[in-house]
C-alpha cells in the first residue's frame, strides 16, 4: 500500500503544479540569497585576513557559494518540470529524469545539512583564529615597513574604530607590546633611553593605547597616554573614572559580529532544507498523480499520488536488501579477481 496516498482530479493537479512552480522559484531566490551571503561573508573575512590566523574560516563562505549556485540550478530545473507537467507531450520528455533528479535533491539536502552544521560549529574555530590573529596583529602594529605587515596598523585602526573596541581582550593588551616604532622615538631623550634599558627585551613599553581606541563620543578629550597614572592628568582617577577609550576587546566584538552572521546564515540554510523537502514531496505527488491517470488522453480523469510506492518499513527493507546484494556482488567480483 502506498505511503500517504492522495486522490487528485484535474483541478487539484493544476493547483499543485502552479503552487510547486511558485515554490521552486522561491527556492531559486533563496539560492541567490545564499550565494550573495557567501560572497559577502568571504569579503568580510578577506578584509580582516591579516588578523585571522588561518584560512579554515573560509570553508563556510565557500560552501554557501556552492550551495547557492546548486540551489539556483536544481530549483530552476524543478520549476521547468512543473511548468511543463500539465502538457502530456512535454512531460513525457522529463519523466525519465525525475528519479535521478529526486536522488540528486536528496544528496543536495545532505550537503545543505552539512553546511548548516558548519555554520554553527565553525564559530569556535573563528573565535580561536581571532584570538591568535589579533594577538599577532597587535605585536606587529608598529612594523609598517616590514613586507607583509605594512597595512597591519591601518587594518587594526579601522577595526578598532568601526567595532568600537580596543586591543585583543581589552585595552591593557597594548601595555604589553611596543606599538610605537623606534623610528619615532627620540633616542637622545633620557626618559626614553631609561625606559628601553629598564625592559629585559629592550622594548619601549608604556601604559598607552593608539588613538583609534579613543571614544569620539566622550565629553573629555581623549586620554590615550599614562592611563594608569593619576597624577599625569587633571582630576583623574583610573580606578573610578569611566575611561574615554573603548573598553571592549576586539576579539569579543568581532566574534559577536561573525557569530551573528553565521547564526543567521545557518537558520537560512535550515529554511532552505525545509523548502527543498517541500519541493521534493510536491514533485513526487505530482509525478505519481500524472503517471497513475487512468486515461492520459483525458485530462479530466482522476488519479492517485503518493510519497512512497510502498510503506516506510517495506521501502527501507528493499533498500537494505539492495545494498546487501550490491555488497555480495562486489565481494564475489573481488574473489574472482583473486
Amino acid at each position: 500500500m502506498p505511503f500517504l496516498p492522495v486522490k487528485f482530479n484535474l483541478q487539484k493537479r493544476v493547483k499543485l503544479a502552479q503552487g510547486l512552480w511558485m515554490l521552486y522559484w522561491l527556492s531559486v531566490i533563496v539560492g541567490i540569497l545564499l550565494f550573495s551571503l557567501g560572497i559577502f561573508f568571504k569579503i568580510e573575512l578577506r578584509k580582516r585576513s591579516e588578523m585571522m590566523d588561518n584560512n579554515e574560516s573560509h570553508v563556510v563562505p565557500n560552501l554557501l557559494i556552492l550551495v547557492g549556485v546548486l540551489a539556483c540550478a536544481i530549483n530552476a530545473f524543478g520549476g521547468k518540470v512543473c511548468h511543463d507537467s500539465l502538457d502530456p507531450i512535454k512531460f513525457t520528455r522529463w519523466r525519465p529524469m525525475l528519479k535521478p533528479y529526486l536522488l540528486l535533491c536528496c544528496g543536495f539536502n545532505v550537503l545543505l545539512l552539512l553546511t548548516a552544521l558548519l555554520c554553527f560549529l565553525m564559530q569556535f574555530a573563528i573565535y580561536l583564529t581571532l584570538a591568535e590573529g589579533l594577538k599577532n596583529g597587535i605585536k606587529f602594529y608598529k612594523d609598517t615597513d616590514t613586507p607583509g605587515r605594512c597595512f597591519m596598523k591601518r587594518t587594526l585602526d579601522v577595526t578598532q574604530g568601526e567595532f568600537r573596541c580596543c586591543g585583543n581582550n581589552n585595552f591593557r593588551d597594548w601595555f604589553e607590546v611596543q606599538w610605537i616604532s623606534n623610528r619615532y622615538l627620540d633616542m637622545s631623550n633620557d626618559e626614553i633611553k631609561d625606559r628601553l634599558l629598564s625592559n629585559v627585551e629592550g622594548k619601549f613599553l608604556m601604559d598607552s593605547v593608539p588613538f583609534s581606541c579613543c571614544n569620539p563620543g566622550s565629553p573629555r578629550p581623549c586620554l590615550q597616554h599614562h592611563l594608569t597614572n593619576n597624577s599625569a592628568h587633571y582630576d583623574y582617577d583610573h580606578r573610578t573614572e569611566e575611561l574615554n577609550i573603548w573598553v571592549r576587546g576586539c576579539r569579543e566584538a568581532l566574534f559577536s559580529y561573525y557569530s551573528g552572521m553565521m547564526n543567521s546564515m545557518g537558520v537560512l540554510v535550515i529554511i532552505t532544507i525545509i523548502l527543498e523537502s517541500a519541493d521534493m514531496a510536491g514533485l513526487k505527488y505530482l509525478s505519481t498523480a500524472l503517471e497513475t491517470m487512468a486515461d492520459p488522453e483525458n485530462p479530466e480523469c482522476e488519479s492517485e499520488g503518493w510519497l512512497l510506492e510502498k510503506g516506510v518499513k517495506e521501502t527501507l527493507g528493499e533498500q537494505l536488501a539492495k545494498l546487501k546484494t550490491l555488497g555480495k556482488t562486489n565481494q564475489v567480483e573481488e574473489e574472482g579477481e583473486g
